[in-house]
């Protein structure tokens, strides 16, 4: 009979050991799964981010402010022009003046 009790111990432990070992090889297999899965759910998020644009409204509606933008630099030089053509012909104007003064003196 303690024959058959050592053998059963045996049986037992080489179990308890058989079972830790397959215990650690199902882990492992476990963290490979998530190893594997976590980048392929990070890669998503990912495309996302970069697939993240400027939707055709906010595109037409920057068209939209560049354009009325350039019209409104446009009459702004348009203004500094004529007000460089005024204040020329105001010299001159003044200068002619003052020639005028100069001679009648």
């Amino acid at each position: 009979m303690s024959d058959a009790l050592a053998k059963a111990e045996a049986a037992a432990s080489e179990a308890a050991v058989n079972t830790a070992a397959v215990q650690v090889a199902l882990a492992a297999i476990e963290l490979a799964k998530l190893a594997q899965q976590q980048p392929a759910a990070q890669q998503p998020a990912c495309h996302q981010a970069h697939r993240q644009g400027r939707s055709t409204g906010e595109w037409l509606g920057i068209g939209g402010a560049v354009c009325v933008g350039g019209v409104g630099i446009a009459f702004a030089s348009i203004a500094i022009a004529i007000c460089g053509i005024s204040v020329a012909i105001l010299a001159l104007v003044l200068r002619s003046i003052w020639s005028d003064i100069q001679k009648h003196r």
